[in-house]
């Protein structure tokens, strides 16, 4: 297989292109009225120098390069892939069809405009050494101001940032032998947070334009991944502040058989970095043979079909792909690219705007549904519908609600009445009749008389016994009391017999929010058993999937989870620290500082007399210990009162910044508009019971706090989160996602998907004795 790829920015020079503008003069007049001067001029004679500054060069490049390719001989194969470094992507577009000639020249005067009127910073290219040990080479020394720009080859990396910066860089890896830096002759720090709003206005110019998908696979700067659909203008805009990963698509090309590349335009250089990649690759001894054995291995061991990470695709002979890991079955049914779901983070942190993003990009996330009230979980799921159809990639959040069944119930009533296909059902402890109802509503046979039910239960659990329940058809004196109901017809009841009421159970090991904390190592292969046990016990025709949850926040992680026969991953900590997140920004800008260990225990709110515990952040919130104290003070004390006069004083002080008397109207009051009358009749009998509900307004209060990112209350934030958004913030460490702002969500599966297919390749294929 062939690509064609063309270079960027740095490769132009006098004389470039000299015999192509005679051979196509309507496309070279067509250049000309665009730019307001002759193409032909700056290229054959450098422009008095102005073939070197950015604004120039930029169109001047771009208009060689297709040029080029045009003059491509007509007979030659098509190529399997296109890509291009930096500025060269506008010619892989071009080539593949997502633009005319006259746009892509619009396009890249208005980019080098941009990018050429930036001014402050500059970039050094460092070589001798792999990026990821750059990274240590240079930490402190770059006083957190440096990015990572292009990582080109395995030994060459571009830094961008301020210059005086940089000049202490470059001196202090001249101290290390075989590292060698060279400053570029830019004007800017290109590919950087300081071309961010250099981004955002090019982002705005997009918008005066529609582009067509790609026709043949373009590999995107940003995502080193092909280009998926309804994302040219997204991935162009951000290709001006986040890094070139040039080193990774020439991976990505080995890794799927390419075995020549063409470099289509002026020079040289992207030829030598794929000869240097061929040849590395060769030095490691990653072969096609002994990938596709290694590849074909993985997938034998871990079970029949696509169970674990999946093997290389029939025709490749060549690696794992992020898009064909985990379960094919699983992907087909719910119509996405990888085999990932953003789980549901309660109180809309998973929110309308990351739910419609993810879906817009192929990929599924739950509305967090739960703790809101019905009318603003009627409002953004309509306005989810609005943007992706009642049929699109989404999901609802149906969260158990212990003591308060009846919302469970109008949840569901809310779902059906607008056509929701599929939920997350979370914090089951049992299954309830809502979730069963919801299940085989509208179930039928179709013309074989198989058993068909159109709506989807994604079971989140982390106990065997509920899974088990969940892998089971559904209990019959709950079936029989929803027929009696009339929330069931006598068809939907028989096949409840049938069909499990969950076909996807996602294995939730230690997590952010409520957690039993449990060990993924551990509960995935038992879970796994119990699913083969299930199967085998009830006839299912269909396979029962198992997903993995919980820790999920960097590639090894995921592929791990692949490796271990998860046929899904779903993530979430990970997710509440991006643009699209319902949460404040100043919880983001705590997430993003997190460290693996930075999370700790505290009591649910939601079932805290039975000792039910989440996990959240512990760094810069005194929450957790707080927490801890009230549940420590209800299992110690009989009722407010006993408490000794020094504690009260403390708790109301700071913690409730205000007296009981008033937490406990404020309680009563809450309590009795939303129809709880009962649970104020025993607390006025209990005075535990009423200690208890007025802790548990702390415990509300807290999450508000730190939603709506109150200042004062900072130290009382309750954010529900676990150690894998420490793991992810090393992952992006020195990327273009290392500030939240860039961390878009489908961001972060790519981040996650396509860096466990590379850890796959590296590892499985290259077994090692480490």
């Amino acid at each position: 297989m062939t690509a064609l790829v063309f270079p960027g920015q740095g490769s132009q020079h006098p004389g470039m292109g000299k015999d192509l503008f005679a051979r196509f003069p309507e496309l070279t007049a067509q250049a000309d009225a665009v730019l307001g001067y002759s193409i032909e001029e700056l290229c054959r004679t450098g422009g008095g120098g102005n073939l070197n500054r950015t604004q120039f060069a930029q169109s001047a490049l771009f208009v060689v390069n297709a040029l080029s390719y045009l003059s491509r001989d007509a007979t030659l194969p098509r190529p399997r892939y296109l890509a291009g470094h930096s500025l060269g992507e506008y010619n892989a577009l071009f080539a593949a069809g997502c633009f005319d000639f006259a746009t892509g020249v619009r396009l890249v005067h208005r980019r080098g405009a941009l990018m050429g009127s930036a001014e402050g910073g500059g970039m050094l290219a460092v070589l001798g050494v792999p990026g990821e040990r750059l990274r240590d080479l240079i930490e402190g020394v770059d006083q957190g101001l440096v990015d990572m720009a292009n990582f080109n080859s395995a030994t060459q990396t571009v830094l961008s940032g301020p210059t005086d910066v940089l000049r202490e860089v470059a001196r202090a890896l001249s101290r290390h032998d075989g590292v060698r830096s060279v400053p570029l002759k830019v004007s800017a720090a290109f590919h950087s947070r300081y071309m961010r709003e250099a981004a955002q206005e090019f982002a705005r110019f997009l918008r005066g334009f529609s582009f067509a998908d790609p026709q043949v696979p373009v590999l995107a700067n940003v995502t080193a991944a092909p280009y998926p659909p309804g994302q040219v203008a997204d991935l162009l805009a951000r290709q001006i502040h986040q890094p070139v990963r040039w080193h990774q698509i020439t991976r990505y090309l080995l890794d799927h058989g390419v075995a020549e590349v063409v470099e289509t335009g002026p020079g040289r250089v992207l030829s030598g970095l794929w000869l240097a990649a061929k040849e590395a690759a060769a030095d490691r001894g990653s072969g096609a043979t002994g990938r596709r054995d290694a590849a074909e291995d993985l997938g034998n061991r871990s079970g029949a079909e696509t169970a674990a990470a999946g093997r290389a695709p029939a025709g490749t002979g060549r690696s794992f792909r992020a898009e064909d890991l985990g379960c094919a079955e699983f992907r087909r049914d719910h119509g996405l690219r990888y085999a990932y779901l953003a789980g549901a983070m309660f109180r809309g942190i998973a929110s309308a705007d990351l739910v419609i993003r993810l879906a817009q990009r192929g990929l599924m996330g739950f509305f967090g549904a739960g703790g809101l009230d019905l009318g603003q979980v009627e409002k953004e799921l309509l306005r989810i519908q609005g943007a992706l159809g009642t049929d699109g990639r989404y999901g609802m959040n149906l969260l158990h609600s212990i003591d308060d069944p009846a919302y469970e119930n109008t949840v569901v009533d809310l779902c059906l009445r607008h056509g929701v296909h599929t939920v997350e059902a979370a914090g089951f402890t049992q299954l309830t009749p809502a979730v069963v109802r919801f299940r085989y509503a509208g179930a039928r046979r179709d013309a074989q008389g198989a058993p068909v039910a159109p709506h989807r239960v994604l079971a989140k659990v982390s106990r065997p016994e509920v899974a088990a329940a969940f892998m089971a058809p559904a209990p019959t004196a709950v079936v029989d009391r929803l027929v009696t109901e009339g929330l069931l017809t006598v068809e939907e009841a028989r096949i409840a017999t049938e069909l499990p009421v969950s076909e996807d159970i996602c294995v939730e090991a230690d997590s952010g929010g409520h957690t039993d904390g449990g060990v993924a190592l551990t509960l995935l292969p038992a879970m796994i058993r119990h699913r083969d046990a299930a199967m085998e016990r009830h006839g299912y025709r269909k396979r029962l999937r198992i997903g993995a949850a919980g820790g999920i926040g960097a590639p090894e992680t995921v592929a791990a989870a692949f490796v271990l026969g998860a046929d899904f991953v779903l993530t979430g900590s990970v997710n509440q620290c991006s643009p699209e997140a319902g949460t404040s920004d100043a919880v983001k800008d705590l997430l993003a500082e997190l460290d693996v260990q930075d999370t700790a225990y505290a009591p649910a709110g939601d079932m805290f007399e039975l000792g039910a515990r989440v996990q959240v952040v512990r760094k810069a919130t005194m929450f957790a210990a707080r927490g801890n104290k009230l549940y420590q003070l209800y299992r110690q004390y009989d009722g407010w009162e006993s408490i000794d006069e020094t504690t009260r004083r403390v708790v109301e002080e700071t913690y409730f910044k205000r007296p009981f008397a008033q937490v406990w109207q404020e309680t009563r009051e809450y309590h009795l508009a939303n129809g709880r009358a009962a649970e104020i009749e025993k607390a006025e009998r209990s005075p535990k019971h009423r200690m208890a509900l007025a802790f548990r307004w702390y415990f509300a209060r807290t999450v508000r706090w730190a939603l709506e990112g109150d200042p004062a209350q900072r130290v009382n934030f309750q954010i529900q989160s676990g150690p894998a958004i420490g793991a992810f913030n090393h992952v992006v460490r020195g990327t273009g996602l290392e500030d939240w702002r860039d961390r878009h969500v489908d961001l972060i599966a790519e981040t996650l998907m396509t860096g466990a297919a590379d850890v796959l390749n590296r590892r499985v294929a290259r077994p090692t004795s480490r």
